[in-house]
This record gives structure tokens, sequence and C-alpha cells, in this order.
């Protein structure tokens, strides 16, 4: 009589383990048959034909039927992934060209309006009366050759070398022409040094009549002239350009000393002066005269004596003090250059004498 034994059996003895799961796996399995799988690789350069590759092709890899014995780890069953099919040859795979990038339109440069030309300035022209000035002992350009026109040659001459000469000094271009007392002579200068100016090829010459009180310029050259120098320092609106007046003789221009006032040292001494003086003197070839008052009797020559860069100071023989002298150069000392003329002297024998070799004939 068998009797079923249900009490349980004790465990079997576990065997000595030989080598890593990993070592006894590979004993077993072909892992290296793999690397002999047929894969065709195409050859873009052959048509129908391709490398082939040794993969192996079965695709289950079955483990043998060896016990391992009760509780061991079994090896998994590994899987190869069928072997890919790739086709002799691949159609050359269609590339799109990118589309073409069109820069955007940008709108037309708008040219840049021209800058406005300034307006040319007609300047007014009057004619200066020869006879009269002729008369009364004044040099003319187109009249014969004197001695007083050879005596402001050589007055002229040092003036326009320190005016736009190699040794020209600052602001030398504007000169000053004074004196310490009325009735010296100062206005008889001014205007027989810009007549004489006037004569020369290369350099145009402005006089300003700067006694405001008493102006005389305009009326010894026989000219009118209501409007001038004081209305554009009272206006900031009137271009003191436009007051010029040309004449006929040379290259002679006059500017009217205007209306006057009171304020005339207060607007001469104001910053509306520098501009005004500025703005005539920006033509390069332009020389400036101011027949200013008397440095002793008003005031704006001393003033305006800061303004140019000479001034020249008529001293009347047998009748200006030293001490007249002195203090008028002490006025003008806003002026570094300082010369002196010496009007009215009295013949002297050994004394030089010009213009007297023009009086001689030609040789034939």
């Amino acid at each position: 009589m068998t009797v079923d034994d249900d009490s349980p059996k004790p465990p079997a003895k576990k065997r000595r383990r030989r080598g890593s799961l990993i070592e006894r796996a590979g004993s077993v399995y072909d892992f290296e048959a793999v690397l002999r799988a047929r894969v065709v690789m195409p050859d873009p350069g052959t048509i129908g034909q391709s490398p082939v590759l040794d993969v192996p092709l079965s695709p289950t890899l079955s483990p043998d039927p060896i016990s391992l014995g009760a509780g061991a780890m079994q090896a998994p069953v590994l899987e190869a992934p069928p072997a890919a099919v790739v086709p002799a040859s691949l159609p050359e795979p269609s590339v799109t060209p990118p589309p073409a990038v069109t820069p955007p339109i940008l709108p037309a440069a708008q040219p840049e309006p021209a800058a406005l030309a300034a307006p040319e300035i007609i300047y007014r022209t009057a004619k200066v009366n020869r006879a009269d000035l002729i008369d009364q002992g004044f040099v003319m350009p187109d009249a014969a050759i004197t001695a007083l026109a050879e005596e402001f040659r050589i007055v002229k001459r040092t003036l326009l070398l320190n005016a736009i000469g190699p040794t020209a000094l600052p602001n030398g271009r504007r000169i000053l022409i004074c004196s310490a007392q009325a009735n010296e002579g100062k206005t008889f200068c001014a205007v027989n040094l810009a007549l004489s100016m006037a004569n020369e090829r290369d350099i145009e010459v402005l006089l300003i009549d700067g006694d405001f009180a008493k102006p005389t310029v305009l009326s010894t050259l026989g000219i009118e002239g209501p409007v001038g120098l004081m209305d554009a320092l009272a206006d900031p609106d009137v271009d003191v350009e436009t007051l010029v007046i040309k004449t006929d003789v040379g290259n002679l221009s006059v500017l009217p000393s205007g209306k006057y006032t009171n304020e005339a040292t207060e607007l001469i001494a104001a910053d509306r002066t520098r501009q005004i003086i500025e703005r005539l003197s920006t033509k390069p070839n332009r020389i400036i005269l101011f027949d200013s008052p008397p440095a002793l009797a008003a005031s704006p020559a001393s003033v305006l004596a800061y303004h140019v860069g000479q001034v020249l100071l008529v001293v009347r023989a047998d009748k200006t003090g030293e001490a007249e002298l002195r203090d008028a150069v002490l006025l003008l000392g806003g002026c570094e250059e300082i010369q002196l003329l010496l009007n009215g002297a009295r013949f002297a024998p050994n004394a030089r004498r010009f213009g007297s070799y023009y009086g001689y004939e030609a040789p034939r």
C-alpha cells in the first residue's frame, strides 16, 4: 500500500555556480550571430547592385533545454528583430529649393530739400560829387597825381600791410580813424584814405560814418542816406549789409551813420555791435574804415576801439597838445595797434616833398 506523503520535501541542495550569469548564458547562446546577418546596403552610384553584410536571419534564438536546477534563474529568450529589407536602389531625394527671399521694398529715400540760397542783396548806388571834392582838395583816383595823393599812398600802404599783408594783424581789416579833439582833420583824412584805397585792384573799401552826433562823411561826398548803422543797431531785424551804398568811385562803398539817439554809446557797447561788424567783415577783401567822433569829445570812439585791429590817430600840427594826445591814446587802449598821422604840417625847405617827381615831363 502506497501512501502519498504530502509533507514538504526538503529543498534540494544548490549546485555550485561556475562563472557569472552572463558568462554561463554566453556559453549557451551565440550572441555573435547578430554580426553575421546579411544586410543589403544601397549604393547611390550603382543601380541594382549593393554590398552584402552577414547577419543571422533566425528570428528567434531558443535556449538549449538544459536544466539549471531548481530555483536557478533561467536565461531569457532573446528575440532578434527581423532583418531590415533595404531596396537595392533608393530614388534620389527630391530637394525642394527654399523659396526665394524677396527683400522688402523700402520706400524711395526722399531727397533732402536743398538749402535756400541767401537772397542776393541789391545795393543802393550813388554818384559822388567829384568836382566838389577836387575843389575841397580831396584826392581823386582819376585826377592828376599831387603831393597830397602821394602822402596818402604811403599812409595807406602801411595800413594795408597790417590788414591783408604777410604781417596782417588780428582784425587788421578794421581801421578806426580818430582824433583827440574836433576840427583836427579826421574826416578829411578818412575820406582821402578811402578814396586812395578804392583805387586798389584787389580790395573793396567800406567807409562807415561813425560820428553819430555830427555825421559829415556823406555830405562831404555829396550823397544822401538817412538810414544807416544806428538803425541796424537799434533794430535786430535789419540786415546792415542792405544799408550799404555803392558809389561810382572805384571799389568804394559807404554806410551812413543813421538816425541819432541819445543811447548811441549803449547801443555800440552791446553785443549787437560785434555781430554787425562781423557781418560787414564777411567779405575777405573788404577794408572797413570807421570815421569816429573825437576821443576826448565823445565816448563812442573808445568803445569802437575794441572792435578794430588798427587805430589811426590824427594829430593836428601846432594844435593838438601833448596831454590831449596822451589822454586820447589811453582812451583808445582797446586796440593795441595805434599809429599817429600828423596833419596840417607847414612846409619846411629841407623836408621831404612827395609828388614833385611826377610834375616832370616824361622823356621822349
